[in-house]
C-alpha cells in the first residue's frame, strides 16, 4: 500500500476524528460565586465608565474635516500599535494572585469540557482570566521557555485546531478568504458528530540536526463508522512539526508528517506498531502548492505548570504541564 493509497483511506478518518467532545460534566456550585464575583467587577467598570463620559462631556471635542486620513488631534506617527506582545512581570506579591487565576481558569476547564460548552457568561470569564494571565506573565522569551510535554485543557475554539495539521489548512489560506476556511471548520465539526476527541497532548523538545524545536502532537480519537453503529474505531493521530523560535513569543510551524498508532482494529494495529507509516504531509504540500505553508503562533504565558499560546486568530489554546 503506497502512501497515497493511505491518505486517500485515512484522510476521511483523521479529519472526522477531531470533533465531538465527550458529554459535559456536572457544573460544581462554586461556578456561581465565580459568575458573582466578575458580575460585580464588571458593574464597577461600567459605572466607572459612565463617570469617565460625564466628565468628557465638559471637555472641548476635538473635530476632524471629512477629508482628514486621521482626527485634526492625532498625527499618525501618534497613533501606538494595535499589535499584542510579551509582557513580563517580576513583582513577587502577584504570585498568589497568578495562582487564584490559575485555579478558577483551571475548574472553568474542567466543568466546561475544555470550553466546548461553556456558556456566553462562563466564556467571558475564561476570557478575562486568560488576559489578567498574559498581562502577569512571570517568564521572559516564553517562546525559548516551552520544552517538555503539555496537556491541552482549555480552548476558545474547536480542540482539534491546536493539531499542526490543521494550523497547516488554515496557514495555507490567504486572510481574506479566512471566512471561508472557517466555514469549512464549522462544518466539518458539525458533520461528524459521531467521532470523539480524547487526549490532546503536544510534545515539545530540540531537534538535534538544528537550532530550532520539534513539536509532536498527539490526539486519541474515538472515531464511529456510522451514527447509531456500535464498532468505533480508537487510535492516536501524531503529527509532527517543524517549530521556528522568533524570540520572545513567536513560533513559525511548519508541518511534517502524520501517521496513526494504537489501533484497535484487528491486525492494523499490529501492522501500524511493525510497520509506522508516516503520511508526509509537508511533501504533498510542497508537490501541490510548491511550499510547505507556515502557521504562526505565540506563547504570552508560560511558568512551570502552564502555558497560554495563541493562533494567527487569535484564538487561545491553554495547556498544562504534563
Amino acid at each position: 500500500m503506497t502512501a497515497s493509497h493511505l491518505l486517500v483511506l485515512l484522510f476521511p478518518s483523521l479529519i472526522g476524528a477531531f470533533t465531538t467532545p465527550p458529554p459535559p460534566a456536572a457544573a460544581f456550585t462554586t461556578i456561581i460565586s465565580h459568575r458573582h464575583h466578575h458580575s460585580t467587577i464588571r458593574q464597577q467598570h461600567r459605572q466607572q465608565e459612565d463617570a469617565l463620559l460625564v466628565s468628557k462631556s465638559k471637555c472641548t471635542a476635538l473635530y476632524s474635516m471629512v477629508d482628514d486620513d486621521y482626527p485634526s488631534d492625532y498625527d499618525a506617527e501618534d497613533l501606538e500599535p494595535t499589535s499584542k506582545s510579551v509582557s513580563v512581570d517580576l513583582e513577587e506579591d502577584d504570585a498568589a494572585i497568578r495562582d487564584a487565576l490559575k485555579r478558577e481558569l483551571l475548574l472553568l476547564a474542567s466543568v466546561t469540557n475544555r470550553g466546548e460548552f461553556a456558556t456566553p457568561e462562563e466564556k467571558d470569564i475564561i476570557v478575562d482570566l486568560v488576559t489578567q494571565l498574559e498581562a502577569l506573565n512571570p517568564t521572559a522569551d516564553p517562546a525559548l521557555q516551552s520544552e517538555g510535554e503539555w496537556d491541552l485543557v482549555l480552548s476558545s475554539t474547536q480542540s482539534f485546531r491546536s493539531s499542526p495539521f490543521f494550523m497547516a489548512i488554515r496557514a495555507a489560506v490567504p486572510d481574506e478568504n479566512k471566512a471561508m476556511v472557517e466555514n469549512g471548520f464549522n462544518i466539518h465539526d458539525r458533520a461528524t458528530t459521531a467521532s470523539r476527541i480524547g487526549h490532546v497532548r503536544q510534545i515539545i523538545s530540540k531537534n538535534l540536526d538544528d537550532d530550532d524545536l520539534e513539536l509532536t502532537s498527539e490526539v486519541d480519537v474515538n472515531l464511529g463508522i456510522l451514527p447509531g453503529f456500535p464498532v468505533r474505531v480508537r487510535g492516536t493521530v501524531i503529527t509532527n512539526a517543524q517549530l521556528s523560535v522568533l524570540p520572545p513569543e513567536t513560533w513559525n510551524v511548519s508541518v511534517k508528517n502524520t501517521q496513526v498508532k494504537g489501533s484497535n482494529v484487528p491486525f492494523l494495529d499490529q501492522y501500524l506498531d511493525d510497520f509506522p507509516i508516516e503520511l508526509p504531509v509537508g511533501d504533498l504540500y510542497e508537490r501541490v502548492r510548491g511550499s510547505v505553508p507556515v502557521a504562526n503562533l505565540k506563547t504570552f504565558y508560560v511558568d512551570e505548570g502552564l502555558r497560554i499560546t495563541r493562533d494567527v486568530d487569535d484564538n487561545f489554546f491553554v495547556f498544562s504541564r504534563a
